[in-house]
């Protein structure tokens, strides 16, 4: 469980603690055993709307990606990778990906570099809190170690745990649009 601290003010414009507790949105998926991934808050606007006492952003049906000029952070905890995940299908990819609310993100049936490649409109800053996972491109990886950062622009790319430990990250995914000649050269890959 990840504890979630919010602030907010009181009815005197005095800053409070809203909540604190367990974040209250948090999904598994039986493809991925002990796999979890927490959204820990989102916003819908830039800028955000500040308010004294911010409703929950994070209820509802699972959405990978944030909302149209929004923000998602939230930790994921990534198990060593199985041997299902290595031979999964281009089927089983997709619904797996489906069942975080973004099946058009795999791009594993275009790629089959890695089982997990997907790609999102974003830009995703990626903070290795504890373990190691390797970050799978098109022709190229690296391996990121706990207290690491990656700034991921768009990129194709899979998340790779090939240690025996395993690695929690912390996502923050911003709202993003291909540039015109970018997207062009995407188009179909």
């Amino acid at each position: 469980m990840v504890r979630r601290v919010v602030t907010g003010h009181d009815e005197n414009g005095k800053a409070i603690v809203v909540s604190d507790g367990p974040a209250p949105f948090a999904i598994t998926n039986p493809q991925r055993p002990g796999y979890v991934s927490t959204d820990i808050w989102r916003t819908n606007a830039m800028p955000a709307t500040i308010v004294a006492k911010p409703e929950e952003p994070t209820l509802g049906p699972r959405r990978q990606l944030p909302a149209k000029h929004g923000t998602v952070i939230r930790i994921n905890r990534i198990m060593p990778e199985t041997e299902g995940i290595r031979h999964m299908s281009a089927a089983q990819s997709k619904q797996l990906f489906a069942a975080l609310g973004n099946e058009q993100a795999s791009t594993f049936g275009k790629t089959g570099r890695h089982p997990l490649m997907h790609r999102t409109q974003t830009i995703d800053y990626v903070i290795v809190l504890a373990g190691e996972i390797y970050c799978v491109l098109d022709a190229s990886e690296v391996l990121l170690k706990a207290g690491d950062i990656m700034v991921q622009c768009w990129t194709n790319h899979a998340w790779s745990n090939r240690s025996n430990a395993p690695c929690d990250i912390a996502f923050v995914l911003i709202d993003g649009a291909y540039d015109a000649d970018l997207a062009a050269k995407l188009d179909g890959h």
